[in-house]
């Protein structure tokens, strides 16, 4: 019988204010990386939820998601793991800037399109151009798109 495949199932939160979005510095696999507020979809949580909280725990920023913005697949050759990531663009309702952010995370940092795209090389993954360039392309897609069943 075939081993059964299973992606990393993640979130994203896609923030754009005046021009600018919210991304984060951390260290992953020993280097420095620009990544959205991104994480790992927990048990019992909802998609949206779970983009919510790590928006939340990796900027200090408390994050509605409004709209789906896409879902991506990507294979990591370095960590030989396949990505599912479900992205979500919406508005920030607050921030709690004395909350201690990830371990991982050095900084929540707001940077335009064209500064995202001069630092690819040090993007976490291809991801991370892939969800600005299609929030800026306006693909949005509505929430209800997304089913939880008990």
């Amino acid at each position: 019988m075939a081993e059964v495949w299973k992606p990393s199932v993640t979130v994203a939160a896609v923030i754009e204010r005046d021009g600018a979005f919210l991304l984060v510095e951390e260290e992953a696999h020993g280097r420095i990386v620009f990544n959205q507020p991104a994480g790992h979809w927990e048990p019992g949580e909802s998609l949206v939820e779970a983009c919510a909280r790590e928006a939340l725990e990796e900027t200090a920023h408390r994050f509605r998601p409004q709209e789906l913005l896409g879902i991506y697949r990507w294979h990591s050759s370095e960590a030989d793991v396949t990505f599912l990531r479900f992205a979500f663009c919406g508005e920030v309702t607050g921030e709690e800037p004395h909350r201690a952010l990830d371990r991982e995370i050095r900084r929540a940092v707001w940077l335009t399109p064209d500064e995202i795209r001069d630092l690819r090389a040090r993007h976490r993954s291809p991801l991370v151009l892939a969800c600005v360039e299609d929030y800026l392309a306006e693909k949005r897609y509505p929430l209800d798109l997304l089913r939880h069943h008990e």
